[in-house]
């Protein structure tokens, strides 16, 4: 009787990995970083490296959101929310508006409230975080359909709120915004300016780029520490099934609740960072659509699986615009004029390109590999294959 071999799982086996490739990779991906602004600003302008900065704010957007959607499987349409909130937060801590419409807060600061970059983005995190926590609290019994429409109405309801608070107290100045938010400065380093950096003059947007990079960078660091925690096997858990969680021992209240407010808290971060950089701040960046992208960016990428949201993040913020630089000039060439609005060819055009690729990728674009899947790479890796009898 041929005995049974089961295939190898051991910490060696899993912890093997290929470090001469994974360095290899990982110096081009920098190198393609760190080079992209230079080369799309020689040959697009400064237009095309302000997209990448909008791109690198997606991708710090959709990784919060996959906390919630991918890893934990609630669903959240008002995740803009959470944007919003940290982007006033930004707003009002590093504006002249609370000391123009407060006297009480003119008297104790005469110059103007403009706290420091590096206190607003904790602040900002840590109030989103709280606003994740509200949102959650009420949430925690319903699943599918009616989270997706209590979210949704959490959303829209952040966005009236700071359409209408201009009133009887003027606290966000309502659809006006608020104008002259202080650009980052980091130890004296202004990111509004053009700096000479090794022989490069780098303008505001390629600063700005570098800067939402290094975020980004620190949520994707998170995000894996997290997803590969107790925390986020816990998350994994209450997504497949919450009632089994449950009998295994996991508080699904205290985790999803925790998931609600890491996700809002990356959103929080992203908002800071929108708010500075474009020194500026309306209701009209924060409607359902926003979310609805976001969202799109998670399923598109793929849920759950970090490198595949970044993939979707990266696509739907330059594809657009790549639409919207290319349609007219397409028209032109081929029928001399534009016989078809070129936003609504854009628009076609990106539902269309959506829908087929959730038809054919169903799963996203860079789906998270299944366990089988690692489970026989790691046997073929250790020469080893499963036996059956």
């Amino acid at each position: 009787m041929t005995s049974i071999q089961p295939i190898e799982t051991s910490a060696s086996l899993v912890e093997e990995r290929h470090p001469a490739k994974t360095a290899t990779v990982g110096i081009l991906i920098a190198a393609f970083v760190i080079a992209a602004p230079l080369v799309i600003g020689a040959a697009g302008g400064n237009y095309w490296v302000r997209v990448l900065d909008f791109a690198m704010l997606y991708v710090m957007l959709a990784l919060g959101l996959n906390v919630v959607v991918g890893f934990a499987g609630l669903l959240d349409l008002g995740y803009i929310a959470f944007y919003a909130v940290g982007a006033y937060t930004a707003a009002l801590l590093s504006s002249p508006h609370l000391t123009s419409h407060f006297d009480w807060i003119a008297q104790m600061v005469p110059g103007g409230l403009h706290v420091p970059f590096l206190l607003i983005v904790p602040i900002a995190m840590a109030l989103a975080a709280i606003f994740g926590i509200l949102l959650g609290a009420p949430t925690l019994r319903l699943r599918g359909d009616y989270l997706a429409i209590v979210t949704l109405g959490f959303g829209e309801i952040v966005r009236i709120f700071m359409n209408n608070l201009d009133r009887p107290v003027n606290v966000t100045n309502g659809p006006q915004g608020i104008t002259g938010i202080d650009p980052v400065q980091v130890a004296g380093f202004n990111l509004s300016q053009t700096h000479e950096i090794f022989g490069f003059s780098l303008p505001s947007v390629y600063m700005y780029y570098y800067l939402f990079v290094l975020c980004a960078l620190l949520v994707i660091w998170v995000c894996t520490r997290l997803q590969h925690s107790r925390i986020g096997r816990a998350w994994a858990a209450i997504r497949e099934d919450e009632i089994a969680a449950k009998a295994m021992g996991i508080n699904t209240r205290n985790v999803k609740l925790l998931a609600f407010a890491m996700g809002a808290s990356f959103g929080g971060l992203s908002g800071a960072m929108f708010g500075a950089f474009q020194g500026f701040v309306s209701p009209e960046s924060f409607t359902f659509w926003e979310s609805v992208v976001v969202l799109a960016c998670v399923v598109l990428g793929g849920m759950g699986h970090i490198p595949g949201v970044i993939l979707g993040a990266v696509l739907l913020a330059v594809f657009p615009e790549f639409l919207r630089s290319t349609m007219s000039p397409l028209q032109h060439m081929l029928f001399g004029h534009d016989i078809v609005d070129t936003e609504v060819i854009r628009q076609a055009l990106y539902g269309l390109a959506m829908v087929v690729i959730m038809l054919y990728r169903s799963e996203g674009l860079w789906p998270a590999p299944k366990h089988e899947d690692r489970i026989a790479k790691l046997a073929k890796r250790g020469g080893k294959k499963p036996v059956r009898a």
